[in-house]
């Protein structure tokens, strides 16, 4: 047992599924930082048998463990909390082992962030979702809007990088009344890390650098929806997002532009951000920032997300924006504030680290 978890008086063993991907590596590296938490498990199909710290050179000196393949009797033996991070459609039925065997999941892929089956079915099928009924019990893990929720939570989706961002700019105005509802447009650009760690001509250093490329254009985008049910939530109506994802030549960070119309023309850019000010008074990882100019660079590597909003009078359009760490506050960092929340802690714990800069 570790001593400085056993000084907290909680010591939580979990295991991280999909351990060999970026979001994996993030989620083992929070976890070796956090007071409460300790490892029981490391699961990578393609580099079971192999030490995680010959996978990831990063934790040498810090973790020394054997990942393994995963099997749900043994990982619900010795963890009582798991996180997933391995891709849509791959994550469902692991999850539900898991939840079947009594553990609290964290999952990270899209296959429970979806509240209604339809939808699901539209843009990840074609096939249903092969478990419906865990779709009404998962928490929509964004504590900024479902903090009460994550109470005691048995299973949290963990949300997308580019809807974390998208909401965090634009839900405090909808909730305030202050954008037109029904169609908003997303303008996201994200690192390339964003892609995962797979081998695919699109992501190589060559292919990405010195460019910016759009991708999943005109409402192609599995984000979407995402999107559009929890803005819409917030709007108390249907909303509709055109959404056009960029890749940008840097390893991680996100970054959203969120154009929308005023609901009333008269309203002033101090409205707009008194409106983010008192949204965000009481978040521990949300800043307005002073110059109204979020950047990546200042979150980078944290939990951390900053937001602003600017009015342009002339064209009579509101710009929301949003910066953070797609495998930050966009991943793992917003698996381990819910896991915190779930469980009772504080949301801050094992994530007050600042952001590297330059």
């Amino acid at each position: 047992m570790r001593h400085d978890a056993f000084l907290h008086g909680v010591v939580m063993r979990v295991a991280v599924v999909g351990a060999s991907g970026y979001t994996g590596a993030e989620l083992v590296r929070l976890c070796v930082g956090h007071p409460r938490l300790e490892l029981a498990a490391v699961c990578a199909e393609r580099s079971a048998g192999s030490l995680i710290e010959q996978v990831f050179p990063h934790l040498a000196g810090r973790l020394s463990m054997e990942l393994e393949a995963f099997d749900a009797d043994r990982i619900a033996a010795r963890a009582e909390t798991v996180l997933c991070a391995l891709p849509h459609g791959q994550s469902a039925r692991v999850v539900a082992e898991l939840v079947a065997r009594g553990r609290r999941v964290l999952d990270l892929s899209a296959d429970f962030r979806l509240r209604d089956p339809a939808a699901y079915a539209e843009w990840y099928g074609p096939e249903a979702h092969p478990y419906p009924e865990l779709l009404a019990e998962a928490v929509y893990g964004l504590p900024e809007l479902h903090r009460a929720e994550l109470a005691g939570a048995r299973l949290v989706a963990v949300p997308g990088c580019y809807p974390t961002a998208a909401i965090l700019a634009a839900a405090p105005l909808l909730r305030a009344g202050l954008l037109a509802t029904g169609s908003l447009i997303v303008d996201g650009k994200s690192g390339v890390s964003g892609a995962g760690r797979g081998l695919a001509l699109a992501s190589h250093f060559a292919e990405v650098g010195e460019g910016v490329r759009p991708y999943k254009v005109a409402g192609g985008h599995r984000h979407t929806p995402e999107m559009e049910q929890e803005l819409g939530r917030a709007a108390g109506r249907a909303q509709r997002v055109s959404f056009t994802p960029q890749v940008v030549p840097m390893s991680r960070g996100i970054l959203a532009s969120v154009y929308g119309e005023p609901r009333d023309p008269s309203v002033t850019s101090d409205e707009l951000r008194a409106a983010l000010d008192a949204f965000y008074r009481d978040e521990p990882f949300v800043t307005v920032v002073e110059n109204g100019l979020p950047d990546t660079s200042h979150v980078r590597g944290t939990n951390r997300a900053h937001v602003a909003v600017h009015l342009d009078k002339r064209a009579g359009r509101v710009l929301a924006l949003a910066a953070i760490d797609n495998l930050g506050k966009g991943a793992a960092g917003q698996a381990i504030q819910c896991l915190n929340l779930a469980c009772g802690w504080s949301e801050t714990e094992g994530l007050g680290g600042v952001a590297a800069f330059p």
